[in-house]
């Protein structure tokens, strides 16, 4: 399998990636500043930020793999001191999540966080382009008889992660040593960068499912006995949402998940990839798969299952807490009062 190109092309690799509707024609020429008739070109900080994208990716796919990641982290760590934001959110939801943290070890997990971001741009940036053999040379496997145990059920597989460690490169890394793996994932709202960050993603046979209207896409999946990954740790809508514990606080997730899993009958498999540094490798971990809970009651159930999901997802954070990203307002959406048992 060829790996995916940096001139905006198309492989064999990511080849069903796009639809017919946007060609690489179409993007050249708003790159170029031409545009055909009724086509808006990009905004200006669309074009910078898609140009500092794709010579970041470029540089870290360029040096030897131990600078690179060394250099990734340096980027993330500089990228937080000049968010403030950034540290706000952190800062806040660390002070909640795990109150009897002092001030000095909440700044080494928030740092921690800011080199996890800078992890997802080397993933990006590296695993594409890597055959089976230098994933494996670069990644320990862990618990991979548990995916593989799950598939044999023949109901498909719905991987349960989050935004922890290098959550980039476990998608692609199973792909390339397991088989590929859709990906359910928010377009990103630069559209050139989402081209490009996508198209990555594509590699290793991998395919991507856009969150919007997604729910038929994954069913059909499953009904072949395909495996969906899904990142499941982040903050809902009120529309969208159930809410449930996570680390000890009320918090808004998205029902879709357990919605699916209980339509679908697939196996749920928790799945994170981590940084071991000790040993300078990445670990993908597969974790045993997590029994359904069926009451008859289909409220009851989304909610009870939910609340499964978000516990293993959370032991597996605080397992390392220096690898999840804490800059995200996970706790933003509030139950109103009276509702869901909470206030």
């Amino acid at each position: 399998m060829r790996a995916t190109s940096w001139n905006g092309s198309t492989s064999p690799a990511r080849s069903s990636c796009w639809p017919r509707s946007q060609p690489d024609r179409e993007w050249g020429l708003r790159l170029s500043g031409r545009r055909d008739a009724g086509s808006p070109g990009p905004r200006l900080v669309d074009c910078a930020a898609y140009i500092a994208a794709r010579a970041l990716l470029t540089i870290l796919r360029l040096v030897p793999s131990r600078l690179s990641i060394r250099l990734a982290h340096g980027i993330g760590v500089a990228a937080g001191s000049l968010l403030p934001r950034w540290r706000r959110t952190a800062e806040n939801n660390l002070r909640k999540a795990l109150p009897g943290l002092t001030r000095s070890q909440r700044r080494r997990i928030r740092l921690g966080a800011y080199r996890t971001l800078g992890r997802a741009a080397f993933a990006l940036a590296k695993v594409p382009a890597w055959s089976a053999r230098q994933v494996r040379n670069h990644v320990l496997f862990e618990g991979l008889d548990h995916f593989r145990s799950a598939r044999a059920r023949g109901r498909g597989v719905m991987l349960l992660t989050a935004h922890l460690g290098t959550w980039e490169l476990g998608a692609l890394a199973h792909g390339a040593v397991e088989g590929p793996i859709h990906v359910m994932v928010r377009p990103i709202d630069n559209p050139l960068v989402n081209r490009l960050v996508e198209g990555l993603r594509c590699a290793h046979g991998n395919r991507v499912i856009r969150k919007q209207h997604a729910a038929r896409k994954v069913l059909r999946v499953l009904r072949k006995n395909g495996t969906v990954g899904i990142l499941a740790d982040q903050n809902a809508v009120r529309e969208e949402a159930v809410f449930v514990d996570f680390f000890g606080m009320s918090a808004a997730t998205g029902r879709g998940f357990a919605s699916l899993a209980l339509r679908s009958g697939a196996a749920v498999v928790p799945a994170v990839a981590w940084w071991n540094p000790g040993l300078g490798r990445h670990v993908v971990e597969y974790g045993p798969a997590v029994d359904l809970v069926r009451t008859g009651d289909p409220s009851r159930d989304v909610r009870t299952n939910t609340q499964a999901f978000q516990q293993a997802l959370e032991d597996r954070v605080r397992r390392h807490p220096e690898q999840w990203i804490w800059i995200h307002d996970r706790w933003k959406t509030r139950p109103t009062a009276g509702k869901d048992g909470r206030l």
